[in-house]
């Protein structure tokens, strides 16, 4: 072999390619054959030899065709096969085109218009068009192309400005998508040339792809399930990271396009004309699926037919029967609604996002004015829920992937929509319509209580038009779901959310009217359900449906009306108080509010839930435990709400006077269980975390005093009454514990 090969090769490995061209055409093919490299170096030398300045590409185009068709079949064999076996899988070809330089090759000649005015002719569509599919399936088959395309932002900016032609947008799309996942550092959407120009110029079906890309763009960095990681990281990453994130910037740049949210509505809510004989439609879904990759494979499918249609006009009829019948109009009708479908869960996911942001009220203000929630309501029976699909589903657990076909997936987007919508917002009563509203106004009438301000303020005319409000449906799906399916999780908080806030008495009636507490208990005692995720989300709605509502408790005492069905109660909530203390704290809460207004006692006594709490020791038994399973190294979004309801009672009982009382029993326990100081040292150190956490967030004390009607200041008062420094105070928790055993964690938070 040649000496300058070796010093080429060992020169160029380092950057983990070869450019072809400098070799001699001679030595590739010698090598070729031995190497198996199926003529691929030699394409690629021609390739460059025949993309000069004053080439007319034609050539160029038939090389690149060649080429394409040796890497298109090892991409198609990564997106067909089983993910696993298609990473351990090797792509000889694609390493080969990428080995000696064709990634590179094409991306200088994508490009080269933007580095010189020489380049006569220009590239026509279709050269474009084959340029990027080549790339994109080097990175699907190779993940090192992908992270290099992406250092480059130069490259990435300019594939957004293909992005204005039509006949290039698809396969511009695909490819900015595949390396915006990848992407180390957040693009910025205002680096964007002419940003609001290119997305006002897109129509629908662009606007809808193009939220694929703007999901990464808008969206924090995924680090894992948010709820697993510790307030403790989270706290110190909010020190470190002052200025808003770079989601947050994009989500602004976003708002401020000219019609931008009017658009997403408008596509979110837009009506498929249907045909009949869709029967069949989740077998079709499931089986198109298997090999339908994403949205953008299904516009490629779209765009042959209306090609196809084109196509026919041309010819004669005697030329083509089949031009006749346009490849369109023969499409299954199922396709085109997963074709909607899959668009609309792009579009609600981009929604939700804002709806989360720190714009959160100027996108409500939006969305109701454009009145999704009617649209969405006018979509649910024919689309968003199809009758006959409700009990067909395979059960999924939360971390089993249960978003795995389009149907699903926009499915629980939906459900997440409208828990972003309703929570801890006056807009939530848009999911009524004029009739439901009425009836809260009646509930309120009848209980002498005034109406909601929220209530009395909503604009009538952005509500939810027809028979039901989508609330209403929602109750209705959710009934019919099986124990364990993954929508219950979804549904049961999208209906919380309406909930959460201030108590609103009218608003717990009407639910309690359609039944919802008995369906809940229901799930929790006889439905035999497993989930956790579905118990919690079903514990946490219980607590909101029946907080101060003595009507509830009622319902329940009517329904829980054996000891066997209490006991299997008793046993849902114990077997884990993570997802159950919410609900432990709504009835603490109402015992002590029924107790302070009710003069009847016998109402409280024959209530087996309330007179279960009203004894001091099961009391006791709740808090032991809330202060025993959490410490201030494990506690995360999930479980914090455990250190608030022991807190909760613990207030409860100062309030009473108590309190010196149950920091007693709290001693005793440890020494009964053999370990002195370590529950109180380690609440102390929780109460310490618990200042430094909420007395800067004001967001999470406003929702700890509407969710327990107890204001924010005494809060504050108790936890610093008890981390007091005088051991002499009987409500200062310094002083149930003995001296030997004080201080095991006391620089836990400074470290």
């Amino acid at each position: 072999k040649p000496h300058g090969f070796h010093f080429l090769f060992i020169h160029r490995i380092g950057h983990s390619f070869i450019f072809c061209f400098q070799l001699p055409e001679a030595l590739l093919q010698e090598r070729d054959k031995r190497a198996k490299w199926h003529g691929i170096p030699v394409l690629l030398q021609e390739l460059y030899e025949s993309s000069h300045l004053n080439s007319d590409f034609t050539r160029t185009h038939t090389v690149l065709k060649e080429l394409s068709s040796l890497l298109s079949m090892e991409a198609m064999s990564f997106v067909t096969e089983d993910r696993k076996t298609a990473q351990e899988s090797t792509f000889p070809n694609t390493y080969t085109f990428d080995l000696f330089g064709g990634v590179d090759l094409l991306v200088e000649l994508l490009m080269r218009p933007t580095l010189t005015t020489l380049q006569k002719p220009k590239m026509n569509d279709d050269l474009v068009k084959d340029c990027l599919s080549v790339l994109y399936n080097c990175c699907i088959c190779t993940e090192g192309v992908t992270k290099i395309l992406a250092s480059r932002d130069d490259f990435v900016l300019f594939l957004f400005t293909l992005m204005t032609n039509k006949k290039t947008f698809l396969q511009t799309a695909t490819l900015i998508e595949d390396i915006l996942g990848v992407k180390k550092e957040m693009i910025q959407l205002e680096w964007i040339p002419n940003l609001s120009g290119l997305v006002q110029s897109f129509d629908q079906q662009q606007l809808a792809n193009f939220c694929r890309i703007l999901s990464v763009t808008i969206s924090e960095p995924d680090v894992g399930n948010d709820d697993k990681h510790t307030l403790l990281a989270k706290n110190a990453q909010q020190k470190r990271n002052t200025s808003p994130s770079r989601a947050e910037v994009n989500q602004v740049t976003l708002l401020n396009i000219p019609g931008f949210i009017e658009r997403l509505c408008k596509l979110a809510t837009r009506k498929v004309s249907e045909a009949t004989g869709t029967s069949n439609f989740l077998q079709e879904l499931e089986e198109w699926y298997t090999w339908l990759d994403n949205t953008l494979v299904l516009d490629a499918l779209m765009q042959i037919a209306t090609d196809e249609a084109e196509h026919s006009s041309t010819e004669s009829s005697d030329e083509s029967t089949l031009a006749t019948i346009p490849l369109r109009h023969r499409l299954p009708q199922s396709m085109k609604i997963v074709h909607e479908i899959m668009y609309k869960v792009e579009v609600l996911y981009v929604l939700c996002v804002l709806l989360m942001g720190r714009q959160r009220n100027q996108v409500h203000k939006m969305l109701a004015e454009f009145r999704l929630i009617p649209g969405l309501n006018n979509l649910f029976d024919k689309l968003i829920w199809r009758k006959y699909t409700t009990s067909n589903h395979v059960v999924h657990g939360q971390n089993e992937n249960c978003d795995c076909s389009p149907e699903i997936s926009f499915k629980i987007q939906f459900l997440r929509l409208l828990q972003s919508f309703s929570d801890h917002h006056e807009n939530k009563y848009l999911l009524l319509n004029a009739q439901e509203l009425n009836e809260l106004s009646a509930i309120s009438l009848k209980a002498n209580i005034p109406e909601v301000e929220a209530l009395v303020n909503t604009d009538r005319s952005l509500v939810c038009d027809g028979k039901k409000g989508l609330l209403t449906r929602l109750l209705t799906i959710m009934k019919r779901e099986p124990p364990d399916s993954s929508f219950r999780f979804w549904q049961a908080r999208a209906v919380e959310s309406f909930l959460r806030g201030a108590t609103s008495y009218a608003d717990q009636m009407f639910l309690l009217k359609r039944g919802l507490l008995e369906h809940i208990l229901f799930c929790i005692i006889d439905s035999g359900c497993k989930s956790r995720d579905v118990l919690q989300s079903y514990f946490d709605l219980l607590g909101e449906l029946m907080k101060f509502n003595i009507d509830a408790f009622k319902r329940f005492n009517k329904y829980v009306n054996t000891e066997e069905k209490f006991q299997v109660f008793l046993t849902q909530i114990n077997s884990s108080l993570v997802d159950s203390n919410m609900l432990v704290r709504c009835i603490v809460l109402s015992l002590d509010r029924f107790e302070s207004q009710t003069e009847d006692v016998k109402v409280l006594s024959e209530c087996c839930l309330l007179s279960y709490m009203a004894r001091v020791e099961n009391r006791l038994s709740f808090l032991f435990r809330l202060v025993n399973i959490i410490n201030v190294q494990t506690l995360t979004q999930e479980n914090v709400s455990c250190l608030n309801t022991s807190l909760v009672i613990l207030m409860l009982a100062r309030r009473r006077g108590k309190l010196p009382f149950y920091l007693n029993a709290l001693r005793e326990k440890e020494y009964a269980e053999k370990y002195p100081g370590c529950l109180l040292n380690n609440f102390h150190n929780l109460l310490r975390f618990w200042q430094h956490h909420y007395l800067n967030k004001d967001k999470d004390s406003t929702c700890l005093e509407n969710s327990s009607c107890i204001p924010f200041s005494f809060w504050k008062e108790t936890v610093s009454v008890l981390l007091g420094e005088d051991r002499t105070s009987p409500c200062a928790i310094i002083g149930y514990i003995d001296e030997p055993y004080m201080e095991l964690d006391r620089d836990l938070l400074e470290d």
